[in-house]
C-alpha cells in the first residue's frame, strides 16, 4: 500500500529534529507537524533550554564584568542594565536557532505541516490547521515527541503578571529587585542564580525538605554554599497557601506555612513570584486512544529499546516517554528511533549519560556518586582539585568549584565524575570520553594538555587521586607504569 510519506513526526523538539534529518539521510520522505503557528523547535528553542540559557549568558557576563572591573561601582546590576536588553539578546538567539533548524529541514527536503497533530490510525496522521481545516496524511511509521507542560498550582493562580512561569518570565518589562521562586527543582535553581547575578533579592520555596539528591554530596555542599554566597535564600519543607497583590503596599505577599514545626502563618513581599512547579508529558487529545497505546501511571508512553510503542508502526521519544527528560538525550533518542524505524544497525545511547545544570556555578556529573559507590561495595578512591589551584580560574575572576573524580582502586578506572565550577557542563565532556573509552585517571597524567586551562583540573584530580592510593600502600612506581588495561 502506498503512503503520502515514510515518517510522520508529531513535534519539532529536538527528538523530532533529529529523527527528521536522520531519516532524510536515509533517503525517506518525511513531514514534520509543529502545533506552533510560526515557530520550530517546541520548548527547546521557544521557551525552554534556549532561552533561558541566553538569559543565563547575559547575566553571567553582567556577573564577570563586576567580578573584574565593577568594584569602584556600587549600584546593583538591575540599577545599570535594562531587561528589554537582555531580553533583545534572547530574541536574537531564538531567530538564529529557529531559521538553523528552518534551513536544516529545507535542505534535507523535510515538510512541515502546521498545526495540531493527532493519530487517527496506524498508518494516519490528522492535522488541525490554524485556519480551522484538517487535513490527513499516511505514512508508513509515525514517531511522537510532542514534549511537556507545566502542571500549574490549585491554591492559587498563575496570571503571567505578579506571578509568572516559565513563558511569562521573558515578558518582565524590568529587573526586579525582589523574586520569589516557588519550587526548587533544576529550572528553578537555574533561574534563581541567573536574577541573583542581576542583583536580585531571590527567596525559593519547596514543599521537599531535600533538593537535587541524585547529585553527589560534596558537590551538594558546594552548591549550598554558592547560594548563600549569592544571598539566594532557601526555604524547604514549606507549603505555600496564597499568592496575592497587596495593592496598599504595592507588592506581591507569598504566604506559606512550615510542614513541620511551627505552622504559623509566614509572608514574604516581592515582587513576583515565579512558579516552577513539576511538568506533565503532552499526551492529552493526541489520538491515543484511536489505537489503544498505552501509558503509564504517570502519563509517559512506555517504549521498548528501539522507541517503539505496544503499536508496531508508532515510535516515541523525547520527554514523552520519561526519564531522563533531558534535550541532549532527546536528540539521540530521535536518531536511534529514525534508525530503528528503518532496520539501520546503530549504537545505543550508552548506559552512563551526563547531566548538566546551568547555574552559577554550573553542576555536571556522569556516573556514580561517591556515596552511591560505596553503598554497592565498590572499593573506589576519591581524587580532587579545587578551582582555587587552577590559574585559568583565576584568569576567569571565577575560582570556585571543584572537579571530583571517584575511581576503583585497583584498577583506577572512573566510575563517577562530579564538577561544580564554572564551564562544568563543558569540561565533563572529557571525562565522559576517557571512560566510554574504558580508560583510566592515568590518562590525565600521561597526557600533555593545554595550560592555561580548566582542564588542567583533571591533571590535579588524578594526581591527588594517586597520592591517595599511594598513602593507602601501594607502590608508585606500580601506579604510573602502563598496564594491559593502560
Amino acid at each position: 500500500m502506498s503512503h503520502d510519506y515514510d515518517v510522520i513526526i508529531v513535534g519539532s523538539g529536538p527528538a523530532g529534529y533529529s529523527c527528521a534529518m536522520q531519516s532524510s539521510k536515509f533517503n525517506k520522505k518525511v513531514l514534520v507537524v509543529e502545533a506552533h503557528d510560526n515557530y520550530l523547535g517546541g520548548t527547546w528553542i521557544n521557551s525552554g533550554t534556549v532561552p533561558s540559557k541566553a538569559l543565563r549568558e547575559s547575566a553571567n557576563t553582567i556577573k564577570k564584568f563586576d567580578t573584574q572591573f565593577g568594584s569602584k561601582d556600587t549600584r546593583k546590576p538591575y540599577e545599570r542594565f535594562r531587561m528589554e536588553d537582555l531580553l533583545q539578546y534572547k530574541n536574537e538567539v531564538l531567530e538564529q536557532e529557529n531559521k538553523k533548524v528552518k534551513n536544516d529541514l529545507i535542505k534535507n527536503e523535510v515538510d512541515v505541516a502546521r498545526g495540531f497533530g493527532r493519530i487517527a490510525d496506524q498508518h494516519t496522521v490528522e492535522v488541525e490547521t490554524p485556519i480551522g481545516t484538517t487535513e490527513s496524511y499516511t505514512c508508513e511509521r509515525i514517531l511522537l515527541c510532542t514534549g511537556s507542560s507545566p502542571i500549574y498550582p490549585t491554591k492559587f493562580e498563575v496570571d503571567n503578571d505578579k506571578v509568572l512561569d516559565y513563558k511569562s518570565i521573558f515578558e518582565l518589562t524590568h529587573i526586579p529587585k525582589r523574586l520569589a521562586i516557588i519550587g526548587i527543582g533544576v529550572n528553578a535553581l537555574e533561574y534563581a542564580t541567573t536574577f541573583a547575578a542581576l542583583g536580585t533579592r531571590v527567596t525559593m520555596l519547596s514543599e521537599n525538605i531535600k533538593h537535587l539528591t541524585f547529585l553527589d554530596d560534596e558537590i551538594k555542599e558546594h552548591l549550598n554554599m554558592a547560594l548563600d554566597d549569592q544571598g539566594i535564600t532557601v526555604k524547604t519543607g514549606v507549603e505555600v497557601e496564597e499568592v496575592d497583590y497587596n495593592s496598599i503596599r504595592t507588592c506581591v505577599e507569598v504566604r506559606f506555612r512550615n510542614l513541620e514545626g511551627d505552622k504559623r502563618l509566614q509572608v514574604i513581599e516581592t515582587e513576583h513570584a515565579l512558579y516552577m512547579g513539576g511538568s506533565k508529558p503532552n499526551t492529552a487529545d493526541i489520538g491515543l486512544k484511536n489505537v489503544n497505546i498505552e501509558l503509564t501511571d504517570e502519563g509517559y508512553i512506555p517504549v521498548d529499546d528501539t522507541y517503539k510503542t505496544n503499536v508496531e508502526s508508532i515510535y516515541a521519544a523525547g520527554d514523552i516517554i520519561g526519564f531522563p527528560r533531558l534535550a541532549s538525550a532527546s536528540f539521540t533518542q530521535g536518531r536511534l528511533a529514525a534508525c530503528n524505524m528503518f532496520d539501520i544497525p546503530a549504537r545505543d545511547i550508552p548506559q552512563q549519560i551526563p547531566f548538566g545544570i546551568y547555574t552559577m556555578p554550573e553542576i555536571s556529573h556522569i556516573g556514580l556518586t561517591e556515596q552511591e559507590a560505596t553503598e554497592r561495595g565498590l572499593d573506589v578512591t576519591v581524587g580532587r582539585a579545587y578551582f582555587k589551584n587552577i590559574a585559568k580560574a583565576d584568569m576567569m575572576g571565577d575560582a570556585s568549584g571543584i572537579l571530583k573524580l571517584v575511581f576503583n582502586t585497583d584498577t583506577f578506572k572512573m566510575v563517577g565524575i562530579h564538577i561544580i565550577g564554572d564551564q562544568a557542563c563543558n569540561l565533563i565532556h572529557l571525562g565522559q570520553a576517557v571512560m566510554a573509552l574504558d580508560g583510566d585517571i592515568r590518562y590525565f597524567i600521561r597526557n600533555v594538555m593545554n595550560y592555561p586551562t580548566l582542564s588542567e583540573a583533571y591533571r590535579r584530580a588524578a594526581f591527588n587521586g594517586v597520592n591517595r592510593v599511594y598513602k593507602a600502600g601501594v607502590k608508585y612506581k606500580k601506579i604510573l607504569e602502563d598496564t594491559d588495561d593502560g
